[in-house]
């Protein structure tokens, strides 16, 4: 078998085994539709009802509060259309950040096709919202604050709790898209003062195409899919029964494991940072030292193109990404480096590396050494970095 290494777990994760073999009855044997009447379909229902305080107790939420999607774009989608036709009659102003997922991002720039406006938030070079700049920006008309927990390329993990707390104190809904966070960082709905927080199993080691709205109770939201009467009527569509099953037993195991994984991720990370910086002429950290989470490491190396950089990657059989999965096939620099202050030329010189319990201190020592061998190649074929070392040595 050829080498691999996967170093891109912030796109998708393997599915565990465990996950695995609790999802298969619900496949093969409890194949019902948990919407059915009949006792067959009535064990499964039961089964999801506790698979469903399984995934709640995570964060603190009560299993009536979490309503179940296709995944995060899927939620943020409703997270943001739902609120806005919800409350129309009482603002039409949302506040989110210029570094947000694009499920958030086109979801707004629809919204102000539509009779909204939206202010998109700068960052500092850190990747980090400013809490005070936010509370700013609050009108009377405000009616949703949208804000990442932790961002999918740079790792940066926002200011929650104290954005929590301006919401809050001016009553205005406060989404966070948790994707990159959920099972990786502990999370509290109630302490952070969450009203409304999106999350998909496929990051966590679950399946793919089932994720999560969390919704606080009383919080007022139109539905995004209309049909039968699923999810307490504000989500129609067959259960996804292996999924939300799946799902729960994901969970579970990132619970249970998630102290012991953020330790081996964040020393292996912090070796991988450390190496690439000190080892890498001109390569650059993206997003914060330390407020980042423990499995992402985000570089620049200048006078080289990311897609050749991932492109000699894979030949050595390390999986990596030049930032989000869904933006993989653009040309465009990334959206989340221009916004912290990089110039094009640099923020095109990208790649993103994202860890797992699984990577070993030997697959980042052979990442780096690879790493380093393919820098110099490039470069050396590069009229750019031929010129800058030209201009430091006159």
């Amino acid at each position: 078998m050829e080498k691999r290494i996967y170093l891109d777990n912030a796109a998708t994760t393997r599915v565990l085994p465990p996950v695995f073999e609790a999802m298969k009855p619900y496949f093969t044997e409890e194949y019902g539709n948990p919407s059915s009447t009949y006792e067959f379909s009535g064990r499964i229902a039961d089964r999801i009802a506790d698979a469903t305080s399984v995934i709640a107790k995570l964060i603190n939420a009560d299993k009536k509060e979490i309503y179940f999607t296709s995944g995060g774009s899927e939620s943020d989608n409703w997270a943001l259309k739902g609120t806005a036709e919800a409350l129309r009659s009482m603002g039409n102003h949302i506040i989110t950040s210029k570094i947000e997922h694009h499920a958030i991002l086109h979801t707004c720039e629809y919204l102000e096709k539509h009779g909204f406006e939206v202010t998109y938030l700068d960052v500092d070079e850190n990747g980090s919202v400013d809490p005070d700049e936010l509370e700013k920006s609050i009108r009377p008309e405000t009616i949703l604050i949208s804000i990442m927990f932790a961002n999918n390329e740079i790792g940066t993990i926002e200011p929650i709790a104290r954005i929590g707390e301006i919401a809050k104190s001016h009553g205005i809904y406060f989404h966070t898209d948790a994707v990159q966070a959920f099972g990786h960082v502990p999370i509290d709905v109630d302490a952070l003062h969450i009203d409304m927080l999106s999350a998909s199993a496929h990051k966590i080691n679950g399946p793919k195409g089932i994720g999560l709205l969390y919704i606080r109770n009383g919080v007022k939201l139109s539905n995004l899919i209309l049909g039968g009467a699923q999810e307490r009527g504000r989500r129609a569509g067959t259960t996804n029964a292996p999924g939300i099953i799946g799902f729960s037993k994901a969970v579970s195991i990132a619970s249970e494991r998630m102290n012991e994984r953020t330790a081996h991720e964040t020393r292996l990370r912090d070796k991988l940072i450390n190496r690439v910086l000190e080892e890498i002429p001109y390569s650059r950290l993206n997003g914060h030292r330390e407020t980042r989470l423990s499995n992402n490491a985000n570089f620049c190396f200048r006078f080289i193109e990311g897609e050749s950089l991932l492109i000699l990657l894979d030949k050595k059989g390390i999986c990596a990404s030049s930032g989000s999965a869904c933006t993989s096939g653009s040309l465009d620099p990334s959206h989340v480096l221009l916004a912290i202050g990089l110039p094009h030329e640099i923020a095109h010189g990208s790649v993103r590396f994202t860890l797992s319990e699984d990577t070993s201190e030997e697959d980042i020592d052979y990442t780096v050494d690879s790493l380093k061998q393919i820098v110099e190649r490039l470069r050396s074929m590069s009229p750019l970095y031929e010129d800058f070392v030209k201009g430091k040595e006159k």
